[in-house]
């Protein structure tokens, strides 16, 4: 269950529902007991991976939370009902406080509406994995120890508002979360179900995250980082590329969002649309942003077109 990745630390992949993926979560040797970084998505199997963890005696510390989308949160109030104290950041509570409003999963198809999908798919019923208060929150200024090292929270505002990464400076060593991973861009989008120019926010912490001098970093999905400058800036061109393909796509004709999606990703599952279609949508807001397209609305729908 539990691999070694460098002394100190090890990953537990916790899958999630239907295989599609994993988070990675990380336990951080410390003399009270192990830090949990993350805990993966809520799922039968999921607990079942965590309680053969605890069941082996592994004596757990404290949990802390990169961020709180569902699949990183998603076992967290399951842990603090077995007395394992739950580590969030202030703004995260906000970002939970959200997901806790009754009228959540109608803002939410409001928002999809008017960017053009029709046929709204039923809601997952997601809204109990956020009904707790977590013991400690801490601010961006405030020092975490993590095992038995402290380190520096950076607020990384973009993937989700209230992301954060962890830096130990000593070992130039970070558990980057969701904000930069090593086989492809993080996504960007309104998990929240208010509109904000979220990628302005993503690129303005990718420029500050390179002041950081990394030589290892452990990600949210996928494998580690060892040349981490080097895919930060690589991230940056991606997104740079894609912008200007999108402002083309809008040069002659006003288009919706969904319809961006489909001329950039190609046709897509049902089940899989959702992160390339909230990619396109930040992308179109950031170019609005920035002066470079502009939104029409007709009859309840919006579309986007360049401004020649």
């Amino acid at each position: 269950m539990l691999t070694k990745i460098i002394e100190g630390i090890y990953l537990l992949k916790v899958q999630y529902p239907g295989g599609m993926g994993a988070t990675n979560c990380y336990l951080v040797e410390g003399e009270q007991g192990y830090t949990i970084i993350d805990t993966g998505s809520y799922s039968k199997q999921a607990k079942s991976l965590w309680q053969q963890v605890l069941d082996k005696g592994v004596a757990i510390e404290k949990v802390v939370l990169t961020h709180v989308h569902q699949d990183h949160i998603g076992l967290a109030k399951w842990l603090q009902k077995k007395g394992i104290p739950i580590i969030v950041s202030k703004i995260g509570l906000g970002e939970m406080e959200k997901h806790r409003d009754p009228d959540f999963e109608n803002r939410m198809a409001q928002l999809l509406r008017v960017h053009g999908i029709a046929n709204i798919p039923e809601p997952l019923d997601r809204s109990d994995i956020y009904q707790f208060e977590p013991d400690v929150l801490f601010n961006m200024d405030e020092r975490i120890k993590i095992g038995n090292d402290w380190y520096e929270p950076i607020w990384t505002p973009g993937h989700s508002y209230d992301h954060f990464c962890f830096y130990n400076p000593e070992k130039r060593f970070m558990f980057a979360g969701d904000h930069v991973l090593q086989e492809f861009s993080p996504v960007i989008g309104l998990w929240e179900a208010e509109e904000y120019n979220a990628l302005q926010y993503y690129l303005q912490s990718i420029d500050h995250i390179l002041q950081y001098p990394t030589d290892f970093a452990l990600t949210g999905h996928g494998e580690p980082i060892e040349h981490f400058h080097d895919r930060v800036l690589e991230i940056k061109e991606g997104h740079e590329k894609r912008l200007e393909q999108i402002y083309q796509l809008v040069k002659e004709e006003a288009k919706t969002a969904l319809q961006i999606t489909y001329d950039v990703y190609g046709q897509l599952k049902k089940n899989f649309i959702a992160s390339p279609f909230m990619a396109s949508l930040t992308r179109l807001i950031y170019l609005e942003e920035q002066g470079k397209v502009r939104r029409y609305g007709q009859n309840g729908v919006y579309t986007f077109k360049a401004v020649n």
